[in-house]
This record gives structure tokens, C-alpha cells and sequence, in this order.
């Protein structure tokens, strides 16, 4: 009773207090407000938006439950999930943070995970994109696409790892003691997605208009805690609660003798990876090497803007946030173990400043600027497709509600 009443006053209080902040720096968070609302509608939105309604179209008509059959015997063995945890998987390493957390929720609300499977699931299918990774960290920020392949090795071998260990959490249920029986063949695939399909006996007008709706609503909700938190994060820097922070990872900084000019991005990343990345590159007193390890970990740990989507997706079901928020700190720690492992063999080794090397690595240098086109092509159309979109969802709201 008392651990309740105390939670109530921190809450009340925290609340006031970002209430006077707002009050006393009006111009600094409408500024914040404005950048996140453009990194919504210019990237997130538009990015999002296709995966999530072909997502929720893929699983209306079965194709993650066929899916699921054919991949059981590689994602049950190594991760200890489902076969149509693959499915999740590579929708959320394509399309980027919350995809996997949405789409592990949904099998999670469709019977098609236990809840100790969808933690698991859920702790390494949620990672950064590729477009991101490549186009405005590694381009946009660093000016150096070369850059982009190293954070995109740690980046997604870190989930990877993230993925074997969790396999670890929870006890063996009845669906990994029954699975061992199961034999999988197409046929069952295929008599597993027509089941699907004809179970959901919704119209195909009704089951895009549904995706439609479900995947704009998430992302309304996504686009809602992208403004709050980069509203905190300015309201932090200019009540100087940040450089207060920064003093206490000065120490850890210090003991793995990185600069200490480090600690204030670093604080700033642990809040919103993309300000938090464009900070650590800006960094003069670093090495490369360095500010690719704190961007690595920016990255995995994915902020906590992308932590409070991902808890407000899950509040939906009963998953658990606790194992996600360690499988954070744990890709974070693996992220920036693998970008110093790999700096002297594939950086350093293949790419010179001077003359680039013949070596087959060179080839995945050059494909970067594919992903960087993509990228700024996403944000100059960008706009035009978050209006039409929405533009969509309230004619078909207003159809269904009227």
C-alpha cells in the first residue's frame, strides 16, 4: 500500500515538473516538438507504414503460420520460438524499431505464441534498419558510408547473440515438449495457411481496411512518444540534468579511456538514438573507433523513446517489458564488443582512405550509397505519403463510424 501511494506521488510530481519546464522554456520544446514531428512524418511514418499493413495482411491470410511450419525447425533449436518467429524477425531487422515488438504482440494475441516465447521473441526482433543505419548514421552524420557496414555487422550479430541467450530464459513449456513430436512437410504448410485462411472469414476490403486502421493507430501512437521524448531530451539538456548525468558516466568513460566529451551524447542517445548518434559523430576528441563503439550501443540499446513504444505495445498483452529492457542493455554491451572485434579485420584490413582495396568487402562499400539513395528518397517523399495516408484513415474512420 505504501510502495503504491509512493508510486502515485512520483508520478504526480514528475509530471508537474515537466509541466513547469514546459512553462519556463516554451521556445526550446516547441523547437523539440517540431523535430520530432519531422522525423515522423518525414522517415518513420512513411518507412513503417507498408510493412505494418502487409504485415497484418500476411497474417490475415495465413502466410506467417505457413511461414511458421517451415521455419520451426530452425528458430525452435536455436531460439527456442516458433517457426513464424522468423517471420518477426526479418520484418523487424527490415523495417526497424517497433516492428518486431508489434508483430510479436499480434502472434502473442493470436494464440500463436506462449508468453514466454513472445518474451524471447521479442527481446532480438527489435533492431534498427538498414536505411537507418546505412543512409543517416553512417552517411548523414559520420560522412563516411564505409561506416554504415561495420554498425550493421555489430548491430545485427549483437541481436543475433541477443537471441541464442535468451533462448535460456524461461522453462521448456508444452510447446517446445510437443514440437519435438510434429513432423513438417509443404502439405502441412500449406493446410496450416488455408486453415488460417478460412478461420478469418473476413472480406478482403474489410481485412485491408482493418490493416489500414490498426497499423495508422500504432503509428500515431509512435509518432506521440517520438515528440515526448524529444520534448525530455531538450527539457533535460536545458535543466542541465544531462550534464549532471554525464558526470556519472565520466567514470565509466574514464576507466575504458574514452574521452569524457563522450558522456553528454552518450546521455542524449540513452534518450533518442537519432540525436544521440548525430552527437557522437560531432565528437572532435574521439577516435572513429571510439565514437563507432557509443553509436553501436545508441543503436542496440534504442533509446528510450523506442523502450516506451515498445512497453505501450506490449501493455496490450500480458508479455512482460522487464526481459526486453535487458535484452537492451545486453545488445548494447555485445554491439559495441563486436564493432571493436571487427574494426582491424574488416575496416581497417579492406578500406583505405587512400586507395580502396580489390577485396570483396569493397563490393559491400559501394552498395551502401543504395541504401543512402533510399534513405533521402524516403525524405523527400516522405510528407506527401504521411498525408495521404492519414488522409485514408479518416475516410475509412468516417465511413465506419458514420
Amino acid at each position: 500500500m505504501f510502495r503504491s501511494k509512493l508510486k502515485s506521488i512520483f508520478l504526480a510530481v514528475s509530471v508537474s515538473f515537466m509541466a513547469v519546464s514546459l512553462i519556463s522554456f516554451p521556445q526550446e520544446s516547441v523547437d523539440a516538438s517540431i523535430r520530432g514531428l519531422n522525423m515522423w512524418w518525414e522517415i518513420v511514418f512513411p518507412s513503417l507504414l507498408p510493412f505494418f499493413i502487409v504485415s497484418e495482411l500476411l497474417i490475415g491470410f495465413g502466410v506467417v503460420k505457413f511461414i511458421g511450419v517451415l521455419l520451426e525447425p530452425l528458430m525452435r533449436p536455436l531460439f527456442k520460438v516458433p517457426g513464424a518467429g522468423g517471420f518477426v524477425w526479418a520484418m523487424g531487422m527490415a523495417s526497424g524499431y517497433p516492428a518486431g515488438a508489434k508483430l510479436a504482440a499480434r502472434l502473442r494475441q493470436e494464440g500463436q505464441l506462449t508468453k514466454i516465447e513472445a518474451e524471447r521473441l521479442v527481446s532480438f526482433t527489435n533492431s534498427s534498419n538498414p536505411l537507418f543505419i546505412f543512409g543517416a548514421v553512417s552517411v548523414g552524420f559520420f560522412y563516411n558510408a564505409q561506416l554504415g557496414v561495420i554498425l550493421a555487422l555489430s548491430h545485427y550479430l549483437g541481436n543475433i547473440t541477443v537471441g541464442l541467450l535468451m533462448r535460456f530464459y524461461g522453462n521448456e513449456d508444452a510447446a517446445d515438449k510437443e514440437i519435438k513430436k510434429r513432423k513438417f512437410s509443404i502439405r502441412n504448410a500449406l493446410s496450416t495457411l488455408h486453415r488460417t485462411r478460412i478461420k478469418d472469414n473476413r472480406p478482403i476490403g474489410k481485412l485491408l481496411g482493418d490493416a489500414v486502421m490498426s497499423s495508422i493507430q500504432t503509428l500515431l501512437m509512435i509518432g506521440g512518444f517520438i515528440i515526448l521524448f524529444s520534448v525530455i531530451n531538450k527539457l533535460l539538456f536545458h535543466l542541465h540534468i544531462t550534464s549532471f548525468l554525464a558526470n556519472i558516466i565520466e567514470f565509466i568513460l574514464r576507466f575504458l579511456q574514452f574521452p569524457e566529451t563522450l558522456s553528454i551524447p552518450l546521455i542524449s542517445g540513452l534518450f533518442e538514438i537519432t540525436l544521440g548518434s548525430q552527437m557522437t559523430s560531432q565528437v572532435q576528441e574521439a577516435t572513429v573507433l571510439q565514437k563507432v563503439m557509443i553509436t553501436s550501443f545508441i543503436l542496440a540499446f534504442s533509446g528510450f523513446s523506442v523502450q516506451a513504444q515498445v512497453a505501450s505495445i506490449l501493455a496490450q498483452t500480458d508479455i512482460e517489458f522487464k526481459p526486453f529492457f535487458f535484452s537492451r542493455i545486453l545488445h548494447g554491451i555485445l554491439s559495441s564488443l563486436y564493432s571493436f572485434l571487427l574494426w582491424d579485420p574488416i575496416y581497417e584490413k579492406f578500406y583505405d582512405k587512400e586507395q580502396p582495396s580489390n577485396a570483396i568487402p569493397v563490393l559491400l562499400f559501394k552498395e551502401v550509397s543504395v541504401f543512402s539513395e533510399l534513405y533521402y528518397g524516403i525524405v523527400e517523399t516522405g510528407p506527401i505519403i504521411t498525408i495521404i495516408a492519414l488522409l485514408i484513415y479518416i475516410m475509412i474512420y468516417t465511413k465506419r463510424k458514420f
